[in-house]
């Protein structure tokens, strides 16, 4: 989203990752699903289709599986957010960096957080 709306916003550690012809980059549905659940609920002004910023930008989208929802479920992390954990089940089993904005996601087991 921020990359779209306000760049600026973007971290150079993130910018790096994200533009690193050695990694790929990954948006979750669940990125999806929050944003337009904000946006529906009048919390959030995003004028784009996440699908389609993602695939312009050829960022692979990441679908969530049984294994994702059980250890979404299943973690000992006491943060309530289901988007969040989520996103952090999906790292933790795809061995992958999560890039989040949201200090309370480096408190989550098992998952590196830029």
């Amino acid at each position: 989203m921020w990359w779209i709306d306000k760049p600026n916003r973007v971290r150079s550690d993130w910018l790096d990752t994200i533009i690193d012809p050695d990694n790929d980059v990954h948006v979750s549905a669940v990125t999806a699903w929050e944003i337009e659940t904000k946006k529906r609920i009048g919390k959030l002004n995003f004028h784009h289709v996440v699908p389609a910023v993602a695939s312009a930008l050829q960022f692979e989208h990441l679908s969530v599986s049984m294994e994702h929802a059980a250890l979404a479920g299943s973690l000992s992390w006491e943060h309530r957010d289901p988007f969040d954990r989520m996103l952090v089940a999906q790292a933790i089993a795809n061995d992958m960096v999560l890039i989040s904005a949201d200090d309370v996601m480096k408190s989550a087991p098992g998952v590196r957080v830029l």
